[in-house]
C-alpha cells in the first residue's frame, strides 16, 4: 500500500467498543471495532447536518472522500470538492489537492515545490519551456492558495487543475480535465433539496452543491472532507485546506504564508502529530478503533500560530476477516 505522510498505529488499550460483524455479498464476513462518538463541538470545525436525509447523504459518501490511494498516484494533483459530472450554482467553490509535493507561492524557488494553477475551457500546454500564461482561462494562485471561488456562466465547461514551479513553468503534473454545469446565479436559484422519494438523484444534487458551496468569509483553517463528530474507516485522507493565508515550507521568506500541524489525541492525550513542514496539504492517518480529537493548526513559516481548528471523529479499523 502506499500511503504519503502517513501515521500508522497501534491497537490502543481500554476504551468502549463494540464488536459488529457485516456480512458481505460474496460470503465474506468482516469483523470491525467500533466506538462510539463522544459529542462536542470544534472550535469552527463544520458540524454533519441536522437534517436526517442531509446527514445519511453526507455519510454515505464519507468513504469517497477519505479513501486513500493504494498505489502511488500517476495524477497527484485532484480537485478536492468536484468531480467530473457536477452540476453547481454560481459562484462555485474549488478546492486543489496535490500528493508528493508541496505548495510554495510563486518567485520562490525550492525543490518538490510549486503552486496551483487552474485551466478553465483550455487544454494543456504544449511543452514546459514556457511559463504558464496569464489568462482569464489560465488562473495563476500564485499566493500558495488551496482553494478559490469561482465564477462562470451557465453551461458546460472543463476544468483541470495544473502544478507549476516558481516561475510558472508546469512540472506536467495535472488533474484529469472534468466537465461541470454551471446552472444559475446562487443567489437567484434555490438549493436542492433532497426527497426521501427520489433519494439517490436528489442527494446527488444536494451533495454536489454542499461539496461546492463557497465558505463564509474571513481567515480559517479546516478540515476539507471531514465534519465534526463524523465516524471514519481506517486508514482515512485527512485534507487541509486554509482561507486567508497561503500555504509555504517552514523557514520560507514568504509573508502571509504557513504550514499545517496536524495533532491527534484521545481523552486528552496526545496520540500523535504529523508536521506538514515541506507545504503539503494532505496526510493519512491510520489509527485504531476509539474516539479521537484532530487538532488542525496553521503555523506561520517562523513557527507561530496562525490558525486552529479542533474537530471530534470516531474511528472504526477492520480486525479481521472471516469465511
Amino acid at each position: 500500500m502506499f500511503f504519503p505522510h502517513a501515521v500508522f498505529l497501534g491497537m490502543p488499550i481500554g476504551g468502549d467498543m463494540r464488536r459488529w460483524t457485516v456480512s458481505q455479498g460474496d460470503g465474506i464476513s468482516w469483523c470491525f471495532s467500533i466506538c462510539l462518538v463522544v459529542i462536542s463541538t470544534g472550535v469552527g470545525a463544520r458540524p454533519l447536518p441536522e437534517d436526517p436525509l442531509q446527514r445519511r447523504c453526507w455519510l454515505q459518501h464519507t468513504g469517497e472522500r477519505t479513501a486513500p490511494s493504494l498505489i502511488p498516484d500517476p495524477t497527484p494533483v485532484t480537485f478536492s470538492n468536484l468531480a467530473n459530472g457536477y452540476a453547481v450554482r454560481s459562484p462555485f467553490w474549488v478546492e486543489f489537492g496535490i500528493q508528493g509535493m508541496g505548495v510554495m507561492p510563486a518567485g520562490n524557488k525550492k525543490e518538490k515545490t510549486g503552486h496551483h494553477h487552474l485551466l478553465i475551457d483550455t487544454p494543456l500546454p504544449p511543452g514546459v519551456s514556457d511559463p504558464i500564461p496569464f489568462s482569464e482561462t489560465h488562473r495563476h494562485f500564485g499566493k500558495g492558495q488551496t482553494g478559490t471561488v469561482l465564477e462562470l456562466p451557465p453551461g458546460q465547461h472543463t476544468l483541470r487543475l495544473l502544478f507549476a514551479d516558481y516561475a510558472h513553468r508546469p512540472y506536467f503534473v495535472f488533474s484529469p480535465e472534468i466537465k461541470v454545469t454551471v446552472g444559475g446565479k446562487r443567489d437567484a436559484t434555490p438549493a436542492p433539496q433532497i426527497n426521501a422519494a427520489q433519494f439517490e438523484a436528489t442527494c446527488r444534487a444536494w451533495y454536489q452543491d454542499e461539496m461546492t458551496t463557497p465558505p463564509r468569509s474571513g481567515k480559517a483553517v479546516y478540515v476539507k472532507n471531514i465534519r465534526d463528530g463524523e465516524v471514519l474507516g481506517s486508514p482515512f485522507l485527512v485534507k487541509l485546506g486554509v482561507i486567508g493565508f497561503g500555504v509555504a515550507p517552514a523557514g520560507s521568506a514568504v509573508k502571509d504564508a504557513g504550514y499545517f500541524v496536524l495533532n491527534v489525541s484521545r481523552s486528552g492525550i496526545p496520540v500523535t502529530s504529523v508536521s506538514l513542514k515541506n507545504g503539503e496539504t494532505e496526510a493519512v492517518l491510520d489509527l485504531a478503533s476509539g474516539d479521537y480529537d484532530l487538532a488542525v493548526e496553521f503555523l506561520g513559516v517562523d513557527g507561530g500560530r496562525l490558525l486552529k481548528e479542533e474537530l471530534p471523529i470516531a474511528v472504526v479499523r477492520k480486525s479481521q476477516k472471516r469465511r
